[in-house]
């Protein structure tokens, strides 16, 4: 039955609590309805703050789902999940470290665990709540390996033996989330003596923040998964490959290394099809290097979709067939599509402004095949491509 609560509880006892009264999340997890009747239900049973904990909880592992397989038996937190990293991309990351790995700032130990299965792991936070996830987080998969979990703040650590692996937090002190390294705990004239202190290592970064020229000698990985891109990953010391600028796609694994000024493509009229490269490869550079290894040619200096005359099947880039050029004008686009045999539109667009939503609405759509519309330059000049979507 229902127990009264005199106190508070800390993070620390709520989350022992919480362990200690699987029944509550048990129940959590079948009710139905909004979140208030649903505290209302379990409040007959259990304390306040542990029904609003284990409803807070379970709704965490629904959403974790797209970046852990083992979601449903994780122990995370709003902030910490946010920052985790997708499984997939901590196991690609892992594959380079071998030996003692120390695990900075290790949040709710996603990275940690999969460090772990490839050799001895120290993972330091210094939140002792989030030292506690990351301990039955590991514990969570027999697959994982077995992080020894340290409180201490990462900042004042001397032992320098051993590889790193960093990753400072984006949204310090619970603020909105930061792109400046600089704005980063730690910053950047921490993680820049890290790069001097071990071995090697990898610093994990925002794909979003201000890296570029922050660590001369280091290579610089853009991780995409699934289409999106995850994460900059500053590799430094022994970890580095001999070609400082890399894409990989995940979770094919797939990946392309080389500099930003290795290859310069040409600029094309529209050919018979469009390619719309991965974030990874944009993010970091290596889009002319991506065109020229595959035959492809720039619709436009300042654009990033690509083009050419076959059909290319390639992990770094979406293929689209060309059915129809039109000017950038609302009347001549819906009056092409008036009498299409599109039903269904994907709108896509990368350096023209353009009203997505609006336009949508706009648009009468007779037919029942699926289609694309890209927005992109063609000499300078900005045009409606109507296109399907071949990969």
């Amino acid at each position: 039955m229902r127990q009264e609560t005199r106190h508070l509880y800390d993070e620390f006892e709520l989350l022992h609590a919480l362990r200690n009264c699987p029944e509550v999340l048990a129940r959590a997890a079948t009710v139905t309805g909004a979140e208030l009747a649903a505290q209302q239900v379990l409040r007959r049973d259990f304390p306040d703050e542990l029904v609003r904990a284990a409803l807070t909880l379970v709704d965490l592992r629904r959403k974790a789902r797209a970046k852990f397989d083992d979601a449903e038996r994780l122990w995370l937190d709003r902030q910490g999940l946010e920052q985790a990293t997708p499984d997939p991309v901590a196991k690609h990351k892992a594959r380079r470290f071998s030996g003692l790995t120390w695990d900075y700032c290790s949040g709710i130990g996603s990275d940690a665990r999969a460090l772990a299965a490839r050799g001895p792991c120290i993972a330091i936070d210094a939140n002792p709540a989030q030292c506690l996830r990351a301990k039955w987080n590991a514990e969570a998969n027999p697959a994982d390996g077995r992080p020894i979990l340290v409180c201490a703040d990462v900042e004042r650590l001397t032992e320098r033996s051993g590889l790193l692996h960093i990753d400072p937090d984006r949204r310090p002190g619970g603020s909105a989330r930061v792109v400046r390294i600089e704005d980063y705990v730690p910053g950047l004239e921490f993680l820049q003596r890290m790069t001097q202190g071990f071995a090697g290592g990898a610093i994990k970064l925002s794909p979003a923040s201000n890296f570029g020229g922050k660590f001369p000698e280091a290579e610089v990985e853009l991780i995409s998964l699934h289409g999106e891109c995850k994460e900059a990953t500053i590799w430094f010391g022994s970890l580095t490959s001999p070609q400082l600028w890399r894409a990989t796609v995940l979770p094919s694994g797939e990946t392309i290394a080389g500099h930003p000024l290795d290859e310069v493509a040409d600029v094309r009229p529209l050919g018979g099809y469009i390619f719309d490269p991965d974030p990874a490869v944009t993010r970091v550079g290596l889009l002319d290097v991506v065109a020229v290894r595959l035959g492809l040619g720039r619709l436009d200096g300042e654009e990033e979709y690509l083009t050419g005359d076959e059909g290319c099947d390639s992990p770094f880039v979406q293929m689209f067939e060309v059915i129809a050029e039109l000017p950038n004008n609302p009347r001549a686009i819906r009056n092409w599509f008036r009498t299409s045999n599109i039903g269904q539109l994907e709108i896509k667009c990368r350096r023209i402004p353009v009203a997505i939503e609006t336009l949508r609405r706009q648009l009468d759509l007779p037919g029942d095949m699926p289609g694309v519309l890209i927005f992109a330059r063609l000499a300078g000049k900005a045009r409606a491509i109507v296109c399907r979507r071949r990969s």
